[in-house]
């Protein structure tokens, strides 16, 4: 038996060296495990540590490899492991290689007769260079190690799951990693955790073996309880939104754990604001953080923030429609910021609100300077600073971290522009010092020189002077308006929606709304009017003027199919206000 034990070690010898030659201690590719393998790393820790292990140990080249040879015969021959898993854990575990050289006799000659004999009446604790073959360091398994157990063979249920992995084609070296972040996998009972790997190739995922392998690697928490239908359940919602299967993985390849069920419960959300699945699907593909980062959890933060300042549900819609290309982290985070400047400053807690209901994109885009450094940089009082905000808010713009900012004119200058906004108010018959005139002064934004240059926008459309200065004197906010923006709204009303210039006159608060808000009320009203379930002959002001609610209740509830023609209407033209 000896002459035999001895003839089978010289033959293990022999192998060892030639492969050592040929692989330089790599593991052995099979095509059980090998699949997919060079692709999740180029640079493995392992190798680092073999070769430092190399470099640092008292022990020749010649001496390890009889010494792996011993240990391979003796994981195998004596412990009966698979010759697979006997080779990879000699060949792959070098630290406790070095510790087991460190306690038997060292010399070169007896070394593979020393290790045997060790081994032969000192078992080892086969779970240390199982875990280390698996790639996981000493400092990381020791204390994973089962308190009770020294055989691998008495862990069958880990040894079963472990097996799974290396025959789905998982690299036996990266194994560790899995084993790290989600052990509860390795005690799942016979064909759980096949059936789970399986299962990420049934449901038409297009997802490769090779592909499979790198998932999972880089979330081995796919695996753990439920995660992996609530995954897919996710996967298959952004299917449905054309986002590609290449897309979806090179998120996943990030190796980041995410909330599944809750960012399908973002994906739903975004739904209810009014994106259709082609929308929903370029706004995600064109920023993946908008809906990764934090696993949704920002989004609803961010939702909820607007919420309390009255912000409609069509803004917060447009606002992500727009969403610009920065963490939602730090849009919230500006948010945040902003109010508290704007708190510093001293604004009215109602004109806050108005700024982030009409602004929320902007306000969210902006990483604004502190409070102190913008009133001694413009050289302007809090009073002044919050005017100049709510005129335009767009300064803001030029207030952010890292921009250079100039001191705002001087108080001649702002002087200069109220009395040119007052001669052009007397021009139009108002009385100075009158209320009506405060009001207007009050209530107009930009500078005087824009005034008569939006009231000839009227006039050139063909509505009497008069008839310009009464509107003016009911609703001055129309003069707030840009050219561009006024003949825009103007054109739409006479030639898209076929309404005479008389309704503007009457109805001069029309400039006030977007185009979408108006063509969406008018759009269900001339349905609504050709099935005969509406007044023919409402003005534009009841049509436009009214909440969605009011409308809704007054006369989309007319008609049996009402909200359906509506919840249409509504996606093809996309309301943002």
């Amino acid at each position: 038996m000896n002459h035999l034990r001895e003839l089978r070690i010289s033959s293990l010898l022999k192998w060892v060296s030639v492969n050592y030659t040929h692989n330089s201690f790599r593991p052995s590719r099979t095509k059980l495990w090998a699949i997919g393998s060079t692709d999740i790393a180029q640079n493995y820790r392992f190798y680092r540590t073999k070769k430092s292990l190399e470099e640092k140990s008292q022990f020749s080249p010649t001496v390890r490899r009889q010494a792996q040879a011993a240990l391979l015969e003796y994981l195998h021959s004596t412990r009966g492991l698979q010759f697979l898993d006997a080779e990879h854990i000699s060949r792959n575990s070098p630290h406790f290689l070095e510790s087991l050289l460190k306690r038997v006799d060292n010399s070169e000659s007896q070394s593979v007769g020393s290790v045997a004999r060790y081994l032969r009446y000192h078992p080892i604790n086969e779970f240390e260079p199982f875990f280390e073959s698996m790639g996981l360091h000493p400092s990381e398994y020791s204390l994973v190690l089962p308190p009770q157990l020294m055989f691998l063979n008495d862990d069958q249920v880990l040894m079963q799951n472990y097996h799974v992995f290396c025959n789905c084609g998982f690299p036996r070296d990266k194994i560790g990693k899995i084993y790290k972040e989600a052990p509860e996998v390795f005690r799942y009972s016979r064909g759980v955790l096949e059936l789970k790997l399986r299962l990420f190739g049934e449901v038409g995922l297009e997802l490769d073996r090779s592909t499979l392998v790198k998932v999972i690697y880089s979330n081995p928490y796919l695996l753990v309880g439920n995660v992996d239908r609530e995954f897919l359940r996710f996967l298959e919602k952004l299917r449905s939104a054309g986002i590609e299967h290449e897309w979806i993985w090179k998120q996943l390849l990030k190796g980041v754990s995410y909330n599944w069920s809750r960012l399908f419960e973002v994906l739903l959300l975004f739904g209810k604001l009014g994106f259709g699945e082609e929308q929903l699907g370029k706004v995600i593909g064109n920023n993946p953080e908008l809906l990764f980062e934090s696993s949704g959890r920002t989004i609803f933060s961010i939702m909820g923030f607007l919420w309390k300042f009255g912000c409609t549900q069509h803004k917060i819609y447009s606002m992500f429609a727009q969403f610009p290309q920065i963490q939602t982290g730090k849009f919230l985070k500006n948010l945040h910021y902003c109010y508290h400047v704007l708190i510093e400053i001293e604004m009215p807690v109602e004109e806050i609100g108005s700024i982030f209901r009409t602004d929320p994109l902007l306000l969210g885009s902006c990483s604004l300077k502190k409070a102190d450094s913008l009133l001694r940089t413009l050289n302007s009082g809090k009073k002044r600073l919050c005017k100049m905000i709510l005129e335009d808010p767009q300064v803001l713009k030029k207030w952010v971290l890292g921009a250079r900012v100039e001191p705002v004119p001087i108080a001649e200058e702002m002087q200069r522009s109220k009395e040119m906004k007052t001669k052009f108010l007397l021009n139009l018959g108002f009385v100075e010092n009158r209320g009506e005139m405060e009001g207007a002064l009050k209530a107009f934004r930009g500078k005087g020189l824009e005034l008569q240059e939006r009231f000839d926008c009227f006039v050139k459309a063909g509505i009497d002077p008069k008839d310009v200065s009464t509107m003016i004197r009911v609703y001055p906010n129309i003069l707030n308006q840009t050219k561009d923006v006024i003949e825009a709204k103007i054109d739409f009303l006479v030639n898209s929606l076929g309404y005479p210039l008389s309704s503007l006159v009457s109805f001069p608060s029309y400039i006030a709304y977007n185009l979408q808000r108006t063509k969406l009320r008018v759009s269900m009203y001339n349905w609504l009017k050709n099935q005969g379930s509406v007044d023919p002959n409402l003005a534009l002001r009841t049509i436009v003027a009214c909440s969605e609610k009011a409308f809704v209740r007054a006369y989309v509830s007319r008609h049996p199919e009402g909200h359906e023609i509506w919840e249409k209407l509504k996606k093809d033209i996309n309301p943002s206000d």
